[in-house]
C-alpha cells in the first residue's frame, strides 16, 4: 500500500488492502493494544506469549506498533491525496466547455 500511494496508484485493490489493515487495527485496539494471539501463545506454551523472535530481532518484535504507526499514517495520508487529485483532475475536465463555435 506504502509503494501504491508514492507512485499515485490508488484503485480498488488498495481500497480492499485497506479494508483488511483497518480491521486488523480496530481488533489490536478492541483487544487492549495486544495482539488477540498473546493469550493462545501462552495457552499451547510460549514463555512470553510472543511467537515474532522467532522470526524477527528481539528490538522490532517489541517496537512494531511504534513503527508500523507511521508507516500506516503515511498510506493513509499518500491515498487521501491520490483520490483528491484524481477527483479535481476528473471535475476540471467536466467543468470545461466543449470546444468548437455554436450552432
Amino acid at each position: 500500500m506504502l509503494y501504491k500511494g508514492l507512485v499515485g496508484r490508488t484503485d480498488r485493490r488498495v481500497g480492499l488492502a485497506a479494508a483488511v489493515v483497518a480491521g486488523e487495527t480496530l481488533v489490536f485496539a478492541g483487544n487492549g493494544f495486544r495482539c488477540p494471539l498473546t493469550q493462545l501463545a501462552k495457552h499451547y506454551g510460549a514463555e512470553s506469549g510472543a511467537v515474532t523472535d522467532i522470526y524477527l530481532p528481539k528490538w522490532f518484535a517489541h517496537n512494531m506498533p511504534a513503527i508500523h504507526v507511521p508507516l500506516l499514517a503515511a498510506m493513509t495520508y499518500l491515498h487521501i491525496r491520490n483520490y483528491r487529485r484524481r477527483k479535481a483532475a476528473v471535475q476540471s475536465t467536466t467543468s470545461q466547455p466543449q470546444g468548437g463555435r455554436p450552432g
